[in-house]
């Protein structure tokens, strides 16, 4: 008698540059996970950007997240960087979904686009968009730097750990 096959494994990719990883990440992350067996998050080396946090620190934010998020969903989670297509990424890492999260229409607009460029490459990888919860719709990592330069609180919209690197770095802007 031959045991049945295993169901193969459902695995997904969240991408994103993360200058900072905000809540609204942080959110996306955990229900993504909850979605999948395994979740890759990609911190993307993105050379039309110019990001405030090195990639390694941008990984140490995430990574430094994790362990409270897997201890409330028990998902398996992972951190890699990476410097190519968005579908390639993907494919790198075994993955055949990629989940993006949607704040407002504007990002609608662009995600579309996106996924449509993204099925012309590989239609075999799917698209899955997480509308932002109601408490983190607004934020973003661009207004988390803005509020930051000028000494307001961002302690509600990034963790501990994220805030004190993100100070560091501002300070050693101005500094």
């Amino acid at each position: 008698m031959t045991s049945p096959a295993a169901a193969p494994k459902r695995v997904g990719l969240y991408a994103g540059t993360f200058d900072p990883v905000t809540v609204g990440h942080l959110d996306v992350i955990e229900r993504a996970s909850r979605l999948v067996d395994r979740l890759i998050i990609g911190v993307a080396r993105n050379p039309g950007k110019s990001p405030l946090m090195p990639l390694e620190e941008r990984i140490e934010c995430v990574s430094e997240a994790l362990p409270a998020i897997k201890a409330r969903t028990g998902g398996e989670m992972t951190v890699v960087s990476f410097h190519s297509l968005l579908v390639e990424a993907v494919r790198a890492n075994g993955a055949t979904l990629i989940f993006r999260g949607l704040r407002v229409l504007s990002d609608f607009d662009y995600e579309v686009q996106m996924t449509g460029v993204n099925r012309r490459l590989d239609s075999g990888i799917e698209t899955v968009f997480l509308m932002a919860s109601e408490r983190t719709q607004f934020i973003s990592s661009r207004m988390v730097k803005e509020i930051a330069s000028y000494n307001g609180d961002i302690s509600e919209f990034v963790t501990p750990y994220t805030q004190a690197r993100l100070l560091a770095r501002l300070a050693e802007r101005t500094g």
